[in-house]
């Protein structure tokens, strides 16, 4: 879940055997229940399912416009003509359409469940992310691929609670790039080489492909992991929104992990009020997480969706680090001038800006070794725990998962990509004098750096430019909500991030809302196939 910089070649190739046989065994389906449907309704509403928000979809689903079986249909089609390309999924669930027929019987039933948002609304899990169905969840590598989990993730249950339809796995970063720091990002072995749609360029990672299949509206919404900068980097790179939340906020159980002092799972989404949506079906206790009960002291009476404001902006005090902005911006001119318009857009809707505020520690962040030392320890013990939950595994520890790699090496490209941080994490001993004096060094940092500056300044939020910020929000577990903010002189998308202290979601739904509806930048990508 740690996003990284790197850049890596792509290639256009064919779907996985896998992904290809799901596709087949759905679509031949549809020959016999809605194929003329689909050719009716191609000429007519399908092609404005393309950025159709949730309540939009909802919106025709009760004008009886529209059904969750065609929606789903339509998605299907959009991964069997763009995911060659793009490897934003990686598997597509074969119960997709029963579950969207179910769907639909349950709308016109008048069933409960069809009131919440979510009911009858296609959505793609990052495949770090288990499900007790059909689907495989693997973290993109072969080592997993077969294993069997105990249950559905805390959040898929969720979901599945809200009515959402689980259209398959996203890609994503191997092994939430947690492998190796060789690997480009957006690669793994079961899903190969994924690409931002806008460039065909590296799409950030690690939770690539739900950024790349909302994106490219192969997905109505996705989910994602994050344990420093894995939401918000890829969603900042293909023009989304994308909110990681408050460490606890969300459930982390049934995850693939990387750290439980870190690791978040949040929305992928087109829209704020989308991810918003996603967010109140995922948010609150899961038993199977004990982080999730102190953590859900946090969320509002009432949801969060009722901070989607359009005046979000008036009033709240946002900070600008000058030094951030100039590390995310460099030499940019088009980068630097669309950022200063952002900023004059936030104080014409009432803002106040704090502008060229200091983090006296903020080069820390950037140099310290202090995380990865405790990452690599706290990977290998969580990893192995959850390897061990598992009902069938072709690899129960980490020293397995090497072992397969150095088996599969041409299947799972280690001449090329290696295994380092795998290697690393197996060389730690548990939580020792080493990884105790790192995590003392992330606590003060924390607590001196980012945490002082909110509370110094009474800021609502500090305001950054593109995937800059999340080291400083990943240490101390602090929510931000990343929002489109257009394109750098390349033509590569950027987003503007909103990051705050624990808890602090509803201000940043306020902030991140109005800035969505004062700006609406967000656009859909040009696709050659």
């Amino acid at each position: 879940m740690v996003a990284t910089t790197s850049m890596g070649t792509t290639k256009k190739s064919q779907l996985s055997s896998s992904l290809l046989s799901s596709l087949l065994l759905i679509l031949l389906a549809t020959l016999f229940s809605g194929a003329q449907a689909i050719k009716g309704h191609r000429h007519g509403r399908l092609s404005s399912l393309r950025e159709a928000t949730v309540h939009d979809i909802q919106h025709a689903f009760k004008q009886n416009q529209l059904t969750s079986r065609k929606l789903v249909e339509f998605y299907l089609k959009e991964i069997e003509r763009l995911n060659p390309t793009l490897k934003g999924v990686l598997e597509v669930n074969p119960d997709a359409l029963f579950q969207a027929d179910k769907a639909d019987q349950e709308r016109h039933s008048h069933a409960p469940i069809s009131l919440s948002p979510l009911h009858g609304i296609p959505i793609l899990l990052k495949d770090n992310i288990a499900t007790k169905d059909k689907l495989n969840t693997t973290a993109g590598s072969y080592a997993l691929l077969g294993s069997v989990v105990p249950r559905d993730a805390g959040v898929a249950a969720k979901l599945r609670k809200a009515g959402a339809i689980i259209l398959g796995k996203a890609s994503l970063s191997e092994w939430s790039y947690f492998r190796s720091n060789r690997a480009p990002n957006g690669w793994s072995g079961r899903g190969g080489q994924g690409k931002d749609p806008y460039t065909m360029g590296d799409p950030l990672g690690s939770s690539s492909g739900s950024a790349i299949s909302v994106a490219a509206n192969m997905v109505a919404v996705a989910v994602g992991t994050e344990t420093d900068g894995s939401i918000l980097a890829p969603s900042s790179r293909n023009l989304v929104v994308g909110i990681k939340p408050t460490l606890g906020l969300t459930s982390r159980a049934g995850v693939v992990p990387i750290s439980p002092r870190q690791d978040s799972v949040g929305p992928i989404c087109r829209t704020v009020s989308d991810a918003v949506y996603v967010l109140d079906a995922i948010a609150g206790i899961d038993y199977n997480d004990n982080a999730t009960i102190e953590t859900s002291q946090y969320i509002p009476k009432g949801g969060y969706a009722q901070f989607l404001k359009a005046d979000g902006l008036r009033g709240k005090r946002l900070g600008i680090v000058r030094d951030l902005n100039d590390l995310a911006i460099g030499t940019d001119t088009i980068l630097n001038r669309t950022v200063e318009q952002h900023l004059d857009t936030l104080r014409h809707r009432g803002a106040v800006l704090v502008d060229n505020l200091k983090i006296a520690n903020l080069l820390e962040y950037y140099t310290s070794s202090s995380e990865n030392i405790l990452l690599a320890a706290e990977f290998k013990i969580s990893l192995n725990a959850y390897l061990s939950e598992l009902v069938a595994s072709p690899i129960r520890s980490l020293a397995d998962a090497i072992a397969f790699n150095k088996k599969k090496a041409k299947l799972e490209k280690i001449e090329e990509y290696g295994q380092d941080l795998f290697i690393e994490a197996q060389a730690t001993n548990g939580i020792g004098k080493v990884e105790k004096i790192a995590l003392a060094n992330l606590t003060r940092r924390s607590k001196e750096g980012f945490h002082k500056l909110m509370i110094k300044n009474n800021l609502d939020a500090l305001v950054t430019p593109d995937n800059i910020v999340p080291p400083l929000l990943a240490a101390g577990g602090f929510p931000g909500i990343i929002v489109p903010a257009g394109f750098d002189s390349k033509g590569t998308p950027f987003g503007v991030c909103f990051g705050g202290l624990k808890g602090w979601e509803p201000k940043l739904i306020e902030i991140a809302y109005g800035f969505e509806q004062a700006t609406k930048i967000r656009k859909p990508p040009k696709i050659k196939v």
